[in-house]
């Protein structure tokens, strides 16, 4: 049974030139632990589909469902529960609070969802210990390089060990060896944490990674390549 699915999914603008389909009609099913990359021209709908499957736009129809849960239906409230339990974002700009520290950055979804302080500090120095940043717990993000400042997106992406990270062009501001690094890291969280993954990105070299590619064009699915993948036993 799919973890995340949809049907059917639309989400129109009104425009001085008349209504965009910014998607249109996207029906979707996206297994636990897939790794899926979503390809397509600039104004296919990419972030678009991102946002609506998070929960962060509603749709103008269709419906998003989470396991049992529609989530089209759901108030502001439970789709903020479920982004709080279930989401950890990636973005292409980092979004790292700059007066904060590595771990501080790290820390924060563990705030929202009122961990106990010692927990938050032992569950955010593992967290950045696994991604290489031991030794930068203290450096805010002007201290850190662009890849390390990404790394820190990915730690506060995993810390709450969400079912899905959801990444808007996270090599964007990369150069490509260090994408290559943090598409490598991303894969192994994918397969050693069963964490499901979904991926915007113009990057072929980015979408050679999932094992679900979905292409996008005026909104619409245009192509889905799917891979088998064997779930651990």
């Amino acid at each position: 049974m799919p973890i995340l699915s949809t049907h059917k999914l639309t989400k129109t603008y009104q425009h001085r030139d008349g209504l965009i389909h910014a998607i249109n009609d996207v029906t979707l099913k996206i297994d636990k632990g897939d790794f899926v990359t979503i390809t397509g021209p600039s104004g296919s709908g990419k972030t678009t589909l991102l946002m609506a499957l998070c929960g962060l736009i509603r749709p103008t129809s269709g419906f998003i469902s989470f396991n049992d849960q529609i989530l089209t239906s759901a108030s502001d409230q439970e789709l903020s529960k479920f982004r709080q339990k279930h989401v950890g974002f990636i973005m292409q700009n980092f979004s790292l609070v700059p007066y904060m520290s590595a771990i501080q950055n790290t820390m924060f979804p563990l705030i929202l969802n009122r961990h106990p302080k010692l927990e938050q500090i032992k569950i955010a120095k593992s967290v950045l210990r696994a991604v290489g940043l031991e030794t930068r717990l203290n450096h805010y993000p002007r201290e850190l390089s662009a890849g390390q400042q990404q790394r820190v997106a990915i730690a506060r992406a995993m810390v709450n060990k969400p079912s899905f990270i959801f990444a808007d062009e996270p090599t964007g501001n990369l150069d490509p060896a260090l994408a290559n690094d943090v598409l490598d890291m991303l894969k192994s969280i994918n397969k050693n944490e069963d964490i499901t993954i979904i991926i915007v990105t113009h990057s072929m070299d980015t979408a050679g990674y999932g094992n679900v590619k979905i292409s996008l064009k005026d909104g619409a699915v245009n192509n889905i390549e799917m891979e088998f993948v064997q779930q651990p036993q």
